[in-house]
């Protein structure tokens, strides 16, 4: 699964590297975690619009809100099977923008944190979904991260990745023409692991309460 991520790169950044619109600054975020609300990017056919979703995707038939908490990743083997996800991947997919993904590891009683990355720090895009869910006066737009099994870096700690999409397959993901879910379905591979990086951090990170730079230092510098 991924339960938490990061972006800090500049916003004007962003925009030109993603080709997106977006009027409004973020602050630099080092611990983003479920329920809370996160930078997205949809292409409804004007081009590219950036805003915020919040993390835990609510089915539009679902009752209660809460469902979110257990939405925050759809399995890329069975999105177009389940009931929570198949509309959105016709229909509704996004990017959720990041720059590391933080997986645990089970060392003796304990859990390390790792975080991963591209080689170049450069941010990336993780294959998102969405959806608007209304009920009453609450009216929320949510989303979910899909996973994937492991590189050859990942699988080192964890037994899924999130899908980080190329930045060449961006423009596809995007293109709400086409509905084919076979071939969105090639998309949803593992990165190449040629291109990333991980190691240890501080397990600060493990309360969504902690902020700030020093979550990202690598374990041994500090």
């Amino acid at each position: 699964m991924c339960g938490r991520f990061s972006l800090f790169e500049d916003i004007n950044s962003l925009k030109e590297q993603f080709q997106f619109e977006f009027p409004e600054d973020i602050d630099a975020r080092y611990n983003i975690a479920p329920g809370q609300d996160i930078l997205t990017v949809v292409d409804q056919g004007e081009g590219r619009i950036g805003g915020t979703m919040r993390w835990g995707l609510i089915p539009f038939w679902a009752d209660d809100e809460k469902i979110g908490y257990r939405m925050i990743n759809a399995r890329a083997e069975t999105v177009d099977e389940k009931a929570s996800f198949k509309q959105a991947l016709k229909q509704r997919r996004c990017l959720i923008l990041a720059d590391g993904f933080y997986e645990w590891k089970k060392e003796g009683k304990q859990k390390q944190p790792y975080r991963f990355s591209l080689k170049n720090r450069k941010p990336f895009a993780f294959a998102g979904l969405w959806e608007s869910w209304n009920k009453g006066d609450r009216s929320i737009t949510s989303c979910t991260i899909i996973t994937t099994n492991p590189n050859e870096v990942t699988e080192k700690v964890h037994d899924r990745m999130p899908v980080i999409l190329p930045e060449n397959k961006i423009g596809m993901w995007l293109d709400t023409s086409i509905e084919n879910t076979d071939e969105l379905k090639k998309l949803l591979v593992p990165y190449e692991a040629g291109q990333m990086d991980s190691y240890t951090v501080s397990t600060e990170i493990n309360s969504a309460k902690n902020e700030g730079k020093a979550l990202i230092a690598p374990l041994n510098s500090l």
